[in-house]
């Protein structure tokens, strides 16, 4: 098949991977290499922008080489974004892949909270994508990572609408970014142990009024090939979304385009073609 772009990912300039100087470093390249391995035409890597000291977790909520960045007050005390490093990678493997797109940009989280810092970090209007993520909220207390620690703290419906009415404020808070990422970030660690499968009929004109306000913003929705749920481009198309990207959000070179035949599938089921540069928005 001809693969659309991928639109999310991620290598060793974002803190979640270890960093550059970790076992993450090369990793980069070697996304690269899988890329034109697999017949990938373009990849965008977008590193995570976020900013340290600004929200706190727990354990739980992070995989074992990140708690080293978890303080003893619980504030997540990881590296900032490499701004000059990140850049000067790019240019380098821009050269060194002649025949695949790589395309610069980030994954800012809580864009509505931290446009102007991030803006004082990187030029977002020189890169060429800037996701924008909710990672995480405040329901008392500040900013908390959810789902997983905010799961623990409070009852799991209340989480997801507080995610829910979340949405719609980030989109009116924050010009800076142009595709609102995996919009089943807080379904993804339900508390399935506790409540069973997540049901997301139980929250559907949350999940609707959400995907309204991004749709009303001229934006696109990310469709997160990290698990695939049929109701995501069925709902968007019916609230009025025209655009997509294809996103794997990996953070692996293995994981690159991961699933992406069967989105491809889902996403023209619903009315969604590929645009004009293999990188384009698909739009209905």
């Amino acid at each position: 098949m001809n693969f659309p772009a991928d639109s999310h990912v991620h290598s060793e300039w974002s803190w979640d991977t270890g960093g550059p100087e970790s076992a993450a470093r090369g990793r980069m390249r070697a996304t690269c290499e899988h890329a034109v391995r697999i017949g990938l035409p373009a990849v965008t890597f977008t590193e995570h922008l976020d900013f340290p000291g600004t929200w706190r977790s727990s354990s739980d909520d992070l995989m074992p080489h990140q708690r080293r960045f978890l303080s003893a007050e619980g504030a997540v005390e990881h590296p900032l974004f490499d701004a000059e490093g990140y850049l000067d990678s790019i240019d380098r493997l821009r050269l060194e892949f002649p025949d695949l797109v790589i395309r610069s940009g980030v994954e800012l989280g809580q864009p509505h909270l931290f446009e102007e810092a991030a803006g004082d970090l990187i030029d977002l209007s020189a890169l060429d994508l800037v996701l924008g993520s909710l990672h995480t909220l405040d329901m008392g207390g500040g900013l908390r990572a959810e789902p997983v620690t905010l799961y623990a703290e409070h009852p799991a419906a209340d989480v997801m609408w507080a995610y829910l009415e979340e949405v719609p404020r980030m989109v009116e808070g924050s010009d800076s970014f142009a595709v609102f990422t995996h919009i089943d970030y807080a379904a993804r660690t339900w508390p399935t142990w506790e409540l069973g499968p997540f049901d997301p009929r139980a929250f559907e004109e949350g999940f609707r009024r959400a995907m309204r306000s991004i749709a009303e913003s001229g934006r696109a929705l990310e469709m997160n090939t990290g698990r695939l749920w049929s109701w995501v481009p069925q709902w968007w198309a019916e609230e009025g979304g025209r655009a997509v990207t294809f996103g794997s959000d990996a953070h692996t070179p293995d994981a690159v385009a991961r699933n992406f035949p069967e989105a491809v599938a889902m996403l023209e089921h619903y009315g969604f073609r590929a645009g004009v540069n293999t990188w384009d928005y698909w739009i209905r």
